[in-house]
């Protein structure tokens, strides 16, 4: 059983006037969720009430995205400048919802959802039984598994 990480940021609501409306967001990364195949982080936005307060976005997608512009499915994430990263999500019959984060913010949440493997093993071990020694050196030097530094 692994814990769950949370963390709470203050995202950017972008409307298509440019204006920017700060609002809470709770990330929240749970491996024992899953629901087949990776847990995906859940974006869960306090005091939405009833109008779908909860978006989940891939860990992959999202690491990825804070370096190149990237799509699955209905959701969308690509960096905005040096410091910011932008999630886009589309559902059917609703307007986009588009996100701005400080990429700092990301980064330190994705960097804590890897600090531990599987049954609380530490990172280095757990990258060292998946993909050999280069994935265990980047656990221990300081950078996301996409190699992004944090």
């Amino acid at each position: 059983m692994t814990a769950a990480v949370e963390q709470r940021a203050r995202g950017y609501i972008v409307t298509d006037g440019n204006d920017h409306f700060a609002v809470p967001v709770l990330l929240r990364y749970d491996p024992d969720a899953a629901r087949g195949g990776e847990c995906p982080v859940v974006l869960h936005f306090p005091g939405a009430g009833s109008a779908s307060p909860d978006r989940e976005v891939p860990r992959a997608l999202l690491e990825a995205g804070l370096r190149t512009t990237c799509t699955e499915g209905a959701v969308r994430v690509w960096p905005c400048g040096r410091v910011q990263t932008v999630v886009e999500f589309h559902a059917p019959g609703e307007e986009p919802l588009v996100i701005q984060f400080d990429a700092v913010v990301l980064i330190r949440f994705l960097r804590r959802t890897h600090a531990e493997g599987p049954a609380g093993e530490p990172a280095v071990a757990a990258a060292a039984h998946e993909s050999g020694p280069s994935a265990a050196t980047s656990a221990t030097t300081g950078t996301t598994p996409t190699g992004a530094p944090g």
